[in-house]
């Protein structure tokens, strides 16, 4: 017996705005059926005294300290800028004149 039937598959891809043909909805409703029986396959497990996992590592972001430091001198960034104008760079516009 299908967990799933052929009109949920239409449903939800009528909800997603997805075209999907009678051939596509009979072999999602086949794959999707097989993902269903997995995921009920994990309700058997004794998951009591289990903490919830957020990550499969115990990883943490590390940051580096934000200080505030002294940028470059603007003459020396104007140096690789392809054009420049009363001391900033210079780009094409893109918004029209």
């Amino acid at each position: 017996m299908s967990r799933i039937s052929t009109d949920e598959v239409k449903h939800v891809a009528n909800l997603a705005r997805l075209a999907v043909t009678e051939e596509e909805v009979e072999k999602f409703t086949k794959q999707l059926d097989k993902i269903i029986t997995f995921a009920e396959q994990l309700n058997e497990l004794d998951t009591e005294n289990v903490k919830p996992t957020y990550h499969v590592l115990d990883m943490k972001n590390v940051l580096r300290e934000d200080v505030p430091q002294k940028g470059l001198p603007r003459e020396e960034v104007l140096k690789n800028a392809p054009e420049h104008q009363d001391g900033q760079i210079k780009v094409p516009s893109i918004l029209g004149e």
